[in-house]
């Protein structure tokens, strides 16, 4: 057996307000659900981006929890990387620079496909890549 694909991906943020403000002002995207100083959670295409705050996440579910969801989390940065036409990309690019989110890179892949790299503010590496970067349609 071999999995299907993946259905959600977490990064970490201590600061959750804040990182909510950057992925509604800046990326457009709102959560479906949130618990305040915990979590976000937001879909993205037909997958889910959790954001936890990870002081919360590695404590044990208290004993009235409705889900025994057991404690985790990662400390420091992650990345996500969003899925992006070359089209797509120069939009996001001019976006991004109007909103004052530096690029810290910009590159086409020797196997082709464009990237850039920029951060959220809980310093996170936040990428959008064509697809082909991976040999995929």
């Amino acid at each position: 057996m071999s999995p299907s694909g993946i259905l959600e991906t977490v990064l970490y943020a201590p600061d959750l307000d804040r990182v909510e403000a950057f992925y509604r002002d800046i990326l457009a995207m709102t959560p479906f659900s949130r618990q305040d100083g915990r979590q976000l959670f937001y879909r993205c295409g037909d997958q889910v981006l959790l954001i936890f705050n990870p002081v919360e996440t590695v404590k044990p579910p208290a004993a009235t929890a409705k889900l025994p969801v057991p404690p985790h989390g990662a400390q420091g940065e992650g990345h996500v990387c969003f899925r992006a036409s070359a089209a797509e990309i120069d939009r996001w690019r001019a976006h991004l620079l109007t909103h004052g989110i530096a690029i810290e890179a910009d590159f086409v892949w020797p196997s082709g496909g464009r990237s850039i790299y920029f951060r959220d503010p809980a310093g996170n590496c936040l990428e959008f890549a064509e697809p082909k970067i991976w040999g995929l349609a």
